[in-house]
């Protein structure tokens, strides 16, 4: 597997060696030894996998207290998936990056604990699976606004169409009033 660090070192794209042939393909999408060596570390303690339209956007959720460190990929379909840095130590607070992630791509995405997350989905449905570092707690679950002016994240909208949310990402809250990382 290769590991590409973006502009925000911490967070990385990995890369699986894809093998295969008429039958179809196989490849490692978790190797702890591997993983270890670039400083993705568990324990993951939690699976989840979601289907969405297109046009929908989940996020930008992060967990304050029990932080959540996500590996993630798209296993059908196609998204766009941001991850935003809130950690106020951080050169890098305030920041995104976003990567296209595709079951025809195949490629991981690694967020560690301290930023929002989200994904906006290109294709007619994706699934999304992702792997977690602490468990799911709601009390302690946020929301970064997904179209805050400061954050100024640049989502792929298609036909320049608001995005479909949930009315818990619709009340989502602007950088200068969520609650952050040290």
């Amino acid at each position: 597997m290769d590991f590409e660090r973006l502009a925000i070192p911490d967070l990385i794209v990995l890369h699986p060696k894809v093998h295969g042939d008429v039958r179809g393909f196989s490849m490692e999408t978790f190797r702890s030894n591997d993983f270890a060596s670039c400083g993705i570390t568990g324990p993951f303690v939690q699976d989840n996998h979601s289907g969405s339209h297109r046009g929908i956007l989940r996020g930008l959720h992060y967990q304050i207290r029990r932080a959540q460190g996500k590996l993630v990929r798209v296993v059908a379909g196609e998204v766009f998936d941001v991850a935003v840095d809130l950690r106020r130590s951080s050169s890098t607070f305030g920041k995104w990056e976003g990567v296209h992630l595709s079951a025809e791509n195949k490629k991981e995405f690694w967020v560690p604990a301290g930023f929002a997350h989200g994904f906006y989905v290109l294709s007619e449905w994706a699934e999304f699976v992702y792997k977690l570092t602490d468990y799911y707690a709601p009390q302690w679950e946020r929301c970064l606004l997904w179209n805050d002016p400061t954050v100024d994240v640049k989502w792929p909208l298609l036909a320049d169409q608001p995005p479909r949310l949930s009315e818990k990402d619709t009340c989502g809250k602007l950088l200068a009033e969520v609650e952050t990382f040290d």
